[in-house]
């Protein structure tokens, strides 16, 4: 029964026979540019947060600095932030801000260095803009000078160099 349904089928509707063509070649022009990932300034804060605090708000190390970029009381009044501990460590939006206008201080600190020496190899090291400012962040701005200076390199209570956050925060595009 189920040949007769089959062959009546392909009698109300008839087949082509299928023919295999070769189908034209299709080339495909390959791209060799290098594709240059473009780390900017969110992926510099939280580069540079995670490596101070794991990117935590509510967090003092044993030496009293505070919160996701480790700031302390005296670079908070540097900047003319004047804050309790508690205010600063409740309040993130406050600690971007801090860390927006720390970034914009130590870039006018060390504006000629940036422009005289952006992209140029200094006492063995690549300097750039953001590798500076997070040297600058951890050390401060004449620690920077000195070393362009002297080539001394500072530490901090830590025993982590300046010039350790100037190379492994280098080459981001921060638009300050």
């Amino acid at each position: 029964m189920r040949i007769f349904i089959l062959l009546f089928i392909l009698l109300l509707y008839p087949t082509t026979p299928i023919t295999q063509e070769k189908l034209p070649e299709i080339k495909i022009k390959e791209l060799k540019e290098k594709v240059v990932e473009v780390k900017g300034m969110e992926e510099f804060l939280f580069a540079i947060g995670h490596k101070e605090s794991g990117n935590r708000y509510f967090i003092v190390n044993r030496y009293g600095y505070m919160g996701r970029y480790q700031f302390g009381q005296s670079t908070l009044k540097t900047l003319k932030i004047k804050v309790t501990k508690k205010a600063f460590l409740n309040s993130p939006d406050l600690q971007e801000y801090a860390m927006q206008q720390n970034l914009l201080y130590n870039k006018k600190k060390l504006q000629k260095y940036i422009d005289e020496f952006d992209g140029r190899i200094i006492h063995g090291i690549l300097v750039t803009e953001s590798g500076l400012l997070a040297a600058a962040h951890l050390g401060g701005a004449g620690s920077v000078r000195k070393w362009f200076r002297n080539g001394k390199i500072r530490k901090d209570g830590n025993g982590v160099k300046i010039t350790t956050y100037m190379q492994r925060f280098s080459g981001y595009k921060l638009y300050l």
